[in-house]
C-alpha cells in the first residue's frame, strides 16, 4: 500500500471494526490535542489522527484505501481507480473533526475544569442532542454576542458578581445554513439550593440558527452557568462554526466547487453536471470554450442566503482542477507540436 497508513496511524488493524476505529480516535485525539500536549510532533500527530480517523470512519472512503491506497484516494494517477473518478482531500482542520467528534473544540477547558465535572471517553455525540456539561466559573473569555437569548444583560449587584461567560463551538452543516434549523443543547450544571448545598440539574437550551448565519455568530444563554455562593451564574454563548463539507467551500454568502477534468476535456470541452446544496443539479455545456486553470464560472442564486435579507442569496462558483498526464508519448508529442498554435 503506497501512502499514508491510516490503519498504523490509529493503531489498529485492517480488518477492525467500526467502534474499535472510534474508540482508538478518541484515544489518540485526547492524547494529542495540542491544548493538552505541548510536546514537539504532537500537533502534527493530531492532524494525522484526524485524517486518518476521516477515512478509516467513512465506508465509501476506507473501501477505495484498502484497494488502491493513498494515492488512490486521493485521485492520483496509474492507481486503477475505478471508482468514478472519486478523489479526497483532507479539510486540514483536525480541530473541526474532534469537535464534530466531541461535541466541542476544547473540552479541556470547559469539561476537564475542576475536579467535579466528568468526561466520559465512551461518550457518544450525534448531530442533533449533544450532550455538554461546562466546567468551572471562570473559563471562557468573551462576553460579546450577535443574539441574546433572554434580553439585555443583567446589571451587576454590589455585592454579587458574575463569571466570564463560558463557551462552546456549535459546528452547523451548509445545508442547516441554508435552510435553518433547530439544535437542541444539553448541559449539565450546579445549582444553589436553600439550604446552600448545590444539586445537579440537567436542562436543554434550544438554539433557533437562522438561515444565512455567519460562522463567528454568537448566542447567549444569561446565567445558564452553575450557580454558587455571592456569585451570578455565567452566561452560556454557543459560536456557530462551519462544519467541513464534503464538496463545497464557503465564502461569505457564495460557495466554492471545484471539478476535475482532463486536459482533453479543457481543450476540446466538455459538459458536467454541477451539484447544489439542495437536490438540484446544474447542467453546464462547455464544449465551444477552452477551459483554462484560471476559469471560474458563477451559477447566480445558488449559494447561502443573506442573514438580514433570506429572500437574497449568494452565488455558485464553479472552478476547474485541470489533471494533466504525467508523460506523452513521442507520437502524441508530434501530433500536438503539429496541431496548437
Amino acid at each position: 500500500m503506497m501512502g499514508k497508513d491510516y490503519y498504523q496511524i490509529l493503531g489498529v488493524s485492517k480488518g477492525s471494526a467500526d467502534d474499535e476505529i472510534k474508540k482508538a480516535y478518541r484515544k489518540l485525539a485526547l492524547k494529542y490535542h495540542p491544548d493538552k500536549n505541548k510536546a514537539p510532533g504532537a500537533e502534527e500527530k493530531f492532524k494525522e489522527v484526524a485524517e486518518a480517523y476521516e477515512v478509516l470512519s467513512d465506508k465509501k472512503k476506507r473501501d477505495i484505501y484498502d484497494k488502491y491506497g493513498e494515492d488512490g484516494l486521493k485521485g492520483g494517477a496509474g492507481q486503477g481507480n475505478s471508482s468514478n473518478n472519486y478523489s479526497y482531500t483532507f479539510h486540514g482542520d483536525p480541530r473541526a473533526t474532534f469537535a464534530q467528534f466531541f461535541g466541542s473544540s476544547n473540552p479541556f477547558g470547559n469539561l476537564f475544569g475542576n475536579s467535579n465535572s466528568m468526561f466520559d471517553e465512551e461518550m457518544d455525540f450525534d448531530d442533533g442532542f449533544i450532550r455538554m456539561s461546562h466546567g468551572p466559573p471562570g473559563m471562557g473569555a468573551f462576553r460579546s454576542q450577535s443574539f441574546n437569548v433572554h434580553g439585555t444583560p443583567m446589571g451587576r449587584s454590589k455585592d454579587k458578581v458574575q463569571d466570564p461567560a463560558i463557551e462552546h463551538d456549535l459546528y452547523v452543516s451548509l445545508e442547516d445554513i441554508m435552510r435553518g434549523c433547530t439544535k437542541k443543547m444539553k448541559i449539565s450544571r450546579r445549582v444553589l439550593q436553600a439550604d446552600g448545598t448545590s444539586r445537579k440539574e440537567d436542562k436543554v437550551l434550544t438554539i433557533n440558527v437562522k438561515p444565512g448565519w455567519k460562522a463567528g455568530t454568537k448566542i447567549t444563554f444569561q446565567k445558564e452557568g452553575d450557580q454558587g455562593m455571592n456569585k451570578i451564574p455565567a452566561d452560556i454563548v454557543f459560536i456557530i462554526r462551519d462544519r467541513p463539507h464534503p464538496i463545497f467551500k464557503r465564502e461569505g454568502n457564495d460557495i466554492k466547487y471545484s471539478v476535475s477534468i482532463s486536459l482533453k476535456q479543457a481543450l476540446c470541452g466538455t459538459e458536467i453536471v454541477v451539484p447544489t446544496l439542495t437536490d438540484k443539479k446544474i447542467p453546464l455545456n462547455l464544449k465551444s470554450e477552452v477551459i483554462k486553470p484560471t476559469t471560474v464560472k458563477r451559477l447566480q442564486g445558488h449559494g447561502l442566503p443573506f442573514a438580514k435579507e433570506p429572500s437574497r442569496r449568494g452565488d455558485l462558483l464553479v472552478s476547474f482542477d485541470i489533471k494533466f498526464p504525467e508523460i506523452l508519448s513521442p507520437a502524441i508529442k508530434d501530433i500536438l507540436y503539429d496541431t496548437l498554435p
